[in-house]
Order: C-alpha cells, then sequence, then structure tokens
C-alpha cells in the first residue's frame, strides 16, 4: 500500500524517539516547509503554541494524523515496518 503523500501545515506524528533533541515517538508537529521530496521542517509546540522543536525529519520519521478512516496504531504499525 502507498504512504499517503505528507502536505505543508499538516499535523504529523513521529514514529520513533529522538533522544538528543529530547523528543519521542508519538508526539505531535505540524509540517510547516516541504525540503524535498521525502524531508519536512517539522515544528513541534507546547500548548501555549511556543516551539520546542523544529527540525528536518524524513518521511520515514513521521506518519500523517489524517489517516484516511484507518486507526491510527494500525497507521503507526506500518510506518515502523512491523
Amino acid at each position: 500500500m502507498k504512504k499517503p503523500k505528507i502536505k505543508l501545515l499538516e499535523a504529523v506524528a513521529l514514529t520513533e524517539d529522538l533522544p538528543a533533541r529530547k523528543l519521542r515517538a508519538g508526539e505531535v508537529g505540524t509540517v510547516v516547509e516541504l525540503l524535498r521530496g521525502d524531508v519536512y521542517e517539522v515544528e513541534f509546540c507546547n500548548e501555549r503554541g511556543e516551539t520546542y522543536a523544529e527540525l528536518a525529519l524524513g518521511e520515514d520519521q513521521i506518519v500523517p494524523l489524517h489517516t484516511r478512516g484507518r486507526a491510527l496504531a494500525a497507521v503507526l504499525v506500518r510506518a515502523s515496518g512491523r
């Protein structure tokens, strides 16, 4: 099954922990820039709207939260390759 294309300003979730950036799998961010075909600048904000992380991530590190009717857990498992 082809993975849906991630779009600008789309909400995404991390599929892996990034300890160096103090980010954990499941954290939700917003795509703020399309860098290349498979690389996206993603911004992570707290509940006050303050950015606490912004970094380039590959499409294998994130999953769009719009799951087109599929359960999010199934999408995350598929994205992790398990």
